[in-house]
């Protein structure tokens, strides 16, 4: 039987009385949950590398000495000259619009520590994926068994 064998036990066996109606339903929820849980991955590795990217532009500023002319990013295409006025500074988006003056320190300490809660985050959602996809997988499988049981023979 394949559901002892996924370890799903008893979850299974419940599957396996259902329906073709109700394991249709199952599968559909179950694949929007998963679809769901891959968009919301993807949406913590484009923060994820954000916040990388933050950390090596601090990194950068924290070399420049004060009075430093540079460009600074306006859109990805629209620069515009600047002087660095001061380099032990910055102010840190914490969402919604809100920004904090920090120190250099304390700026690189908070992206760092936002990198590891979203890696946290990722890798417990990742677990949580995983487990849905097998869900799916286990109802497809029971689905298409029923499927050709009811299908007469040729």
């Amino acid at each position: 039987m394949a559901s002892s064998k996924s370890g799903s036990g008893n979850v299974g066996i419940a599957l396996e009385r259902m329906s073709v109606e109700q394991l249709k339903a199952v599968k559909e929820q179950t694949d929007l949950e998963v679809n769901l849980l891959q968009d919301s991955l993807s949406n913590i590795r484009t923060a994820t590398t954000r916040l990388e990217i933050a950390t090596t532009a601090l990194n950068d500023l924290s070399l420049r000495p004060q009075g430093k002319k540079m460009l600074v990013p306006l859109t990805a295409s629209l620069y515009v000259p600047a002087t660095l006025d001061d380099a032990d500074n910055v102010l840190v988006d914490v969402g919604t619009g809100y920004f904090i003056e920090k120190t250099m320190a304390e700026g690189k300490d908070y992206c760092e520590r936002k990198i590891n809660l979203l890696k946290s985050n990722f890798d417990q959602l990742m677990e949580v994926a995983s487990k849905k996809k097998n869900v799916a997988d286990e109802v497809g499988i029971i689905l298409q068994a029923k499927l050709k049981q009811l299908s007469p023979s040729t």
